[in-house]
């Protein structure tokens, strides 16, 4: 069944791809610059101050990602020992990652809109007969149209996502450098004492589903806010353009 289910989903896997693969790399190129600047020039000297994913990637945090939208990069070495003051610089540094997620989304969702403007102004006709007839109806141009608002969607959505899990307050999420910075510091080394532990048990958690349904309540409702916010709400004209790609989509990927 889960083969099966796998080899369905391949052709959304494969247009989620590339914002996977930007997301992943801004977060950790983004890790790597506020620590540069911070005094810490350890991650640009390994390279790892570029978005090129291959400096960054993590095979099981990748294929996590891809299969199941949470994982994991090859995290940013830091030298907390060349920060000026290290708790705070650390704090500064693991947020600048999701933090370049959270913008990578807001920037992705304007293009989405833009996106639904253009489909809308020059693509009319093909969405009438879309419609009407089916995607054998339809021109090569809306087509690959669709394809980009959707891999932008994606863009927006993967981005979001990537940046609340990041900001869990645990082990090994950014979440958790920033929230250290609060707690006086025998609580700070008590907790990184047991950091190891309450790594497993969250990871154990999030594969057994136990935290899907808040976190799926709060990308949900980052994503549907901010889809509000471009006026792409149930009724208007961009949420109607937007319903006929994605179910174009969706054939086109049933099809295949």
């Amino acid at each position: 069944m889960f083969l099966r289910n796998f080899l369905a989903d391949i052709p959304g896997l494969l247009l989620s791809l590339p914002a996977i693969l930007l997301a992943l790399s801004l977060h950790e190129m983004c890790h790597a610059f506020v620590s540069y600047k911070l005094g810490d020039p350890t991650a640009r000297n390994l390279g790892r101050m570029t978005l090129n994913p291959a400096k960054h990637l993590d095979l099981v945090g990748f294929l996590c990602m891809l299969l199941f939208r949470f994982g994991w990069a090859n995290p940013v070495p830091i030298n907390t020992r060349n920060f000026k003051n290290p708790r705070r610089d650390m704090a500064l540094s693991a947020a600048a990652g999701p933090l370049s997620n959270v913008l990578l989304g807001i920037v992705s969702g304007l293009l989405l809109r833009l996106m639904l403007y253009l489909t809308d102004e020059f693509f009319y006709e093909d969405m009438v007969a879309y419609i009407m007839q089916g995607a054998a109806g339809v021109s090569m141009g809306f087509i690959i149209m669709c394809i980009l608002t959707y891999m932008i969607f994606a863009c927006m959505t993967i981005n979001f996502t990537y940046a609340v899990f990041n900001l869990l307050p645990v082990p090994p999420w950014d979440g958790s450098r920033i929230f250290y910075v609060f707690l006086p510091p025998k609580w700070y080394f008590g907790i990184m004492k047991y950091e190891r532990t309450i790594m497993i048990v969250m990871m154990i958690l999030l594969c057994v589903g136990v935290l899907s349904g808040p976190l799926a309540w709060m990308i949900n409702g980052i994503t549907g806010g901010m889809l509000s916010l471009l006026g792409i709400k149930s009724g208007s004209e961009p949420y109607l353009v937007f319903s006929v790609i994605l179910d174009l989509i969706d054939s086109l990927i049933s099809i295949s």
